[in-house]
């Protein structure tokens, strides 16, 4: 089969790209740097031209209302494509628990993202996957100060990007769900012990303060960013730190 995977060049595409390529298949990466632009639309006609399948793996620059406007965008332009290309099979990739925290601007964008594929007319699945275990760092530059880190409790299920690409290459090769496959890291910590994991191991010498206010998370109720019945990836965030 043919894939189209735009934003194939990121994290999660490049290896995408590789896994499918590796299994047999014919996927192209497309993204801005090879001229396909998913807000303008430039590019995105050829680059599904004499697809099978789309795979959507592109992302708003910002976490905050603006990636409304991002995904509603580009999905509208990408459905647009696809039918005009006879796409049989639209991929994205969002988040475990995405339509539980309306309270974070950019779940309510990715769950409006959900929201127009399933509403379009392509057949179509979303894989659901937990936080990447390579975003930590980012998530204790959040709220770093000093010699502190602030972090709340909230319950996160790290999985390696290299198995969410590994899902999303396998549900893409599939027939469409038209619905949602969950996948998860394989254990549960409290998001601020992960920080203290994480900064142990790389020898850094700050304190962790458990803090229910702080950061993105904060804003997450329970659990809802876990789920131990989804498909369990194999990688432990330990063994992956080494």
């Amino acid at each position: 089969m043919k894939f189209a995977v735009i934003g194939g060049t990121g994290l999660i595409g490049s290896q995408v790209v590789k896994d499918l390529n590796a299994a047999g298949h014919e996927a192209v990466p497309h993204s801005q740097s090879t001229g396909v632009d998913v807000i303008s639309g430039q590019g995105l006609n050829e680059a599904v031209a004499g697809a099978d399948v789309l795979v959507n793996l592109t992302n708003s620059p910002t976490f905050d209302e603006a990636s409304l406007t991002f995904f509603q965008t580009s999905m509208d332009n990408l459905l647009a494509a696809g039918r005009k290309g006879g796409i049989r099979h639209f991929v994205i990739l969002s988040i475990v628990g995405v339509d539980q925290v309306p309270e974070l601007d950019y779940y309510r964008a990715k769950a409006l993202q959900e929201d127009i594929l399933t509403a379009g007319p392509v057949p179509y699945s979303i894989v659901r996957a937990t936080q990447f275990m390579e975003f930590m760092d980012a998530v204790l530059s959040w709220t770093a100060d000093g010699d502190t880190v602030r972090l709340p409790a909230t319950p996160i299920q790290p999985i390696a990007s290299e198995d969410v690409a590994k899902a999303v290459a396998e549900v893409a090769a599939g027939a469409p769900l038209n619905g949602i496959h969950n996948v998860a890291g394989p254990e549960v910590f409290p998001l601020d012990e992960l920080g203290r994991i994480t900064l142990s191991h790389k020898g850094d010498n700050r304190t962790v303060v458990t803090d229910p206010a702080a950061g993105m998370f904060a804003a997450v109720k329970g659990d809802v960013l876990t789920d131990m019945d989804a498909h369990l990836a194999p990688t432990h965030y330990t063994d992956w730190l080494s």
